[in-house]
């Protein structure tokens, strides 16, 4: 059996027609750039976030890093972020010419640990952290209450790193959920192909409650200037294609649906690693869901975990991706290398400490397929073949 990490063709065999159709009037229209397929997916994604305003761009990382040029974020200030992360999280600050400040993580949920932010923001005696940037990763969000009292509390706005996490929900209590990206002053996702609402090459959007910081956005996506040719601000070609686009609002509509599957997908993994007594001895431990309960007892079924990566630990992590492989099981490491051990780091961020936290993850952690067209059939021989693993 040949298993994909990925298989980006089998969904979208049934919306072939559709998105070829819907590029095709694109081209014919001779828009080109921003346009009506532009707009009409900003407001969509802004519906469906529950936000003010959408504002589309040319990537997650430009919604990243326009959210922080947004905020005037330059030399001499420093962010406050995730040390495991992709690397866009901390790239968009060393752009600006800040310096990135890095708390270690929650080793359950692998999201930023509000206690290690806190001890940072105690540690800022100077007062020079000017943002947060805590990252939802593998499409569950990062503890937002206790974040959101820390950065009201020193009067810090915070930017949602949700590139991996559009329409995950996250529990405010007595009932009430919000989407991810909707808590901070902004929330960041990416279109990359791989991610559940994916399109067909590179594409980003911006979500905010605060219109007067859209707006801010949408100068800064093309290079400051409002109306054209009047530059009242120093931004950048970060526009959204609108062939991009036209392709997301029909992928769009089949969003929850493809949410649903990779639950569906993630609840049974859980079941044949339990089944396998891989998980009552610890061999494996899988992706703890930490919102699942409140999400069962509320009226209606929430995203409490969308599963863009369904992420295991294992000790011998290096040999379980050789055997897999050879085995014809697609898996990836997310990520083996932590932020504050890159190589481009050296020399612009001084004594920079260890996080045992996320280096452990990083040594431990390989991500399995979880996309919704996946089959149990197919699940159960990625658990068997690692059953076989441990009997070797």
């Amino acid at each position: 059996m040949n298993i994909p990490l990925l298989d980006l063709r089998s969904q979208l065999e049934p919306l072939r027609e559709e998105i070829v159709d819907a590029v095709t009037r694109v081209v014919d229209s001779t828009t080109y750039i921003q346009g009506p397929e532009v707009a009409g997916l900003e407001e969509e994604v802004a519906s469906y976030c529950d936000a003010a305003c959408g504002v589309g761009v040319s990537s997650g990382t430009d919604a990243l890093l326009v959210s922080l040029m947004a905020l005037g974020i330059g030399p001499g200030d420093r962010v406050l972020t995730t040390p495991y992360s992709f690397f866009a999280t901390m790239g968009v600050i060393l752009r600006c010419g800040a310096e990135p400040v890095f708390a270690d993580i929650d080793p359950v949920s692998y999201n930023i640990d509000p206690a290690a932010v806190a001890s940072a923001l105690e540690q800022d005696t100077g007062k020079t952290i000017k943002a947060i940037i805590p990252v939802h990763l593998y499409g569950q969000c990062a503890d937002m209450t206790a974040i959101m009292a820390l950065a009201t509390q020193y009067r810090i706005p915070v930017i949602e790193d949700a590139a991996q996490a559009i329409g995950a929900e996250y529990p405010l209590g007595e009932g009430i959920w919000k989407k991810s990206g909707t808590i901070g002053l902004s929330g960041c996702f990416s279109f990359f192909p791989s991610k559940n609402l994916g399109g067909i090459g590179d594409g980003g959007m911006v979500v905010c409650n605060d219109v007067d910081f859209g707006a801010q956005l949408r100068m800064l996506r093309n290079h400051g200037a409002e109306p054209k040719y009047y530059h009242a601000m120093i931004g950048g070609n970060f526009r959204l294609d609108p062939i991009q686009a036209t392709v997301l609002r029909i992928k769009l509509k089949h969003l929850e649906k493809w949410h649903a599957g990779r639950r569906e997908n993630a609840a049974y993994y859980n079941k044949l690693f339990s089944d396998a007594l891989l998980t009552q001895n610890e061999q494996v431990k899988v992706p703890v869901a930490v919102y699942r309960e409140q999400a069962v007892s509320s009226d209606k079924d929430k995203n409490f975990h969308i599963y863009n990566q369904y992420v295991i630990q294992v000790a011998d992590r290096d040999n379980m991706i050789k055997w897999l492989r050879s085995r014809n099981i697609g898996c990836e490491i997310y990520y083996p290398l932590c932020l504050h051990e890159q190589e481009c780091l050296k020399g612009r961020v001084v004594n920079t400490p260890s996080f045992p936290h996320a280096e452990n993850a990083a040594r431990t952690t390989l991500a399995l397929p979880i996309y919704s067209e996946l089959t149990h059939e197919m699940q159960e021989y990625v658990v068997e073949q690692i059953a076989l693993f441990f009997k070797r």
